[in-house]
């Protein structure tokens, strides 16, 4: 479980195809004596298991749905990543409850500065839309966010300065594919309405 508040960006640095799935390496800032082999790390949202370390970077190993259903099938070396570690019993929930599990990936419309802050709509896929709430929350390439408004499939969230500087979402423009993660609580609820 991740929280969805970022805490290293990371650089892809090496990609590689094997058969249908796809090694990516990645340099990180992260202590890698603390992070064993196995441990998940969401990747722009995405949940991944570390396969290898070495010096400063590690790597994962995705699978064709992986790659198939994120943003990660567009990953090239160089690309900046938001990285977050698990969650550990304890720890503070600065954003909301984050599986890691990307539901869709929706398409940024438009970014304004606005004020001290950037307002950016998002296209979301359908049916996806309907478990967008306003001032529920939502992820956004592993960014824990406050839905603002909602119409339709489109949905506004305002990124104060600090988000804007220290995560991807800076470098946002019209027609950039993003991660989504609906809230966890909205999708238990509708299925249970669905249900009842």
């Amino acid at each position: 479980m991740f929280t969805g508040i970022v805490t290293d960006v990371g650089r892809v640095r090496a990609v590689r195809d094997t058969n249908r799935d796809r090694r990516f390496e990645i340099e990180t800032v992260y202590d890698l004596s603390t992070v064993e082999i196995g441990a998940s790390i969401a990747h722009a949202g995405c949940c991944l298991t570390v396969v290898e370390k070495g010096d400063r970077w590690f790597a994962v190993e995705v699978s064709g749905e992986t790659l198939d259903m994120t943003t990660l099938s567009d990953w090239t070396e160089g690309r900046r990543v938001n990285l977050e570690r698990a969650a550990r019993v304890g720890d503070e929930l600065g954003g909301h409850i984050v599986s890691g599990h990307v539901d869709g990936v929706g398409e940024v419309l438009s970014v304004a500065a606005e004020g001290g802050s950037h307002r950016i709509q998002i296209r979301a896929p359908r049916p996806l839309h309907r478990f967008i709430a306003p001032k529920g929350s939502i992820t956004v390439e592993g960014v824990s966010l406050t839905v603002n408004e909602v119409e339709d499939d489109v949905f506004g969230v305002n990124l104060i300065p600090h988000t804007w500087d220290v995560t991807t979402l800076g470098g946002l423009a019209p027609g950039a594919r993003v991660n989504l993660e609906i809230d966890m609580l909205a999708r238990y609820l509708a299925r249970w309405r669905e249900t009842a």
